[in-house]
């Protein structure tokens, strides 16, 4: 376990840095994209020159917090923004302390000869060569996010805590998940003093579906089969079905999380089909099973009631590895 973060050997780092390059995980949701965006209006506040480059694009469900385009996609980025790999002060991770979970972007941050840090919540992370700002019991680094700019000595605006509450409530299924402690309540408080409007995000976020999601879901969820008399529930989504779907691959963002919805369910697992056509599995846990440690078996990480890997095994593989692999955990806690 992480101990305690530093803020002050963090404030110490940020403040001797003019130039920061910032990055997020690939496949990026709420909590990464909002706490990235944070992050940049409190360093541009300490007067910071700073440029966001992401391994993948804004998913259109998140689009609503950055209207400007800040976040430059990997693919999309010129020569010039391709110069702060090399001429950035400090290169700074938020929301993953994972190789794999950097995509393209790992092999820029390894050969950057910028002062490096990491600010996460998960669990599983690999030995990167980085100083490490982690909190495996944070609920979200959004609400890391908000301890630095109060480390930092930058109060928190209307604009900065939009993107800090979407990636708080995000990363805690709207304040439900068991991570969600009395703190939480009183962070989303200081949010929405600052100007955020809760009814208005909550739309932005999930009263926006277009037809090709729900019909992905309608798919997914009729594909659902039922093991251990119906503790653990497992799923996936296929090329096809985005396909026939009409669906994009963000999609099938909290389908997992239905699942969870069906009564004397204990453990849920959705199995996804990435384009190269290997599989993103993610584990949802209500039991004693840490989803950390099953996702681990796989190369993957995240928390103990969720986490995820990536898999390049075929289908048929991939489906019978994890039914065993969540079976005999489910088992052990019986």
């Amino acid at each position: 376990m992480e101990k305690l973060i530093d803020w002050k050997k963090f404030a110490e780092i940020v403040h001797a840095a003019k130039t920061v390059l910032l990055t997020i995980h690939q496949r990026p949701d709420g909590d990464c994209i909002g706490s990235v965006l944070a992050m940049r209006l409190i360093l541009q506040h300490l007067g910071k020159e700073v440029k966001i480059i992401a391994p993948h694009p804004v998913p259109p469900t998140l689009a609503f917090l950055d209207p400007n385009h800040v976040i430059i996609p990997l693919e999309s980025a010129t020569a010039e923004d391709k110069q702060w790999f090399q001429t950035a002060d400090l290169f700074f991770i938020l929301d993953t302390s994972s190789w794999a979970q950097l995509g393209d972007m790992a092999e820029h941050f390894k050969q950057s000869p910028a002062k490096k840090l990491i600010l996460d919540h998960h669990v599983k992370g690999d030995a990167i060569e980085a100083e490490r700002f982690v909190d495996d019991a944070g609920e979200a680094t959004g609400a890391l996010v908000v301890q630095a700019a109060d480390a930092l000595g930058v109060p928190i605006s209307a604009e900065m805590a939009v993107p800090m509450f979407t990636a708080l409530s995000t990363d805690t299924g709207w304040f439900r998940f068991s991570s969600v402690t009395p703190q939480t309540f009183r962070t989303a408080a200081r949010l929405i003093e600052a100007g955020v409007k809760p009814d208005d995000v909550y739309r932005k976020l999930h009263e926006q579906e277009s037809l090709g999601r729900i019909r992905l879901v309608g798919r997914t969820l009729s594909k659902t089969e039922s093991f251990l008399d119906g503790q653990f529930l497992l799923t996936w989504i296929l090329s096809d079905d985005f396909d026939k779907a009409g669906a994009l691959s963000s999609d099938s963002e909290d389908i997992v999380n239905m699942l969870l919805q069906v009564k004397g369910t204990r453990m849920a697992v959705l199995i996804s089909e990435l384009k190269d056509h290997s599989f993103k599995v993610s584990f949802r846990s209500r039991c004693e099973v840490d989803c950390s440690v099953l996702a681990a078996q796989f190369g993957g990480g995240g928390h103990k009631k969720a986490a995820g890997a990536t898999l390049k095994t075929g289908f048929e593989e991939t489906k019978r590895m994890l039914i065993e692999s969540v079976t005999n955990a489910v088992n052990r806690v019986q």
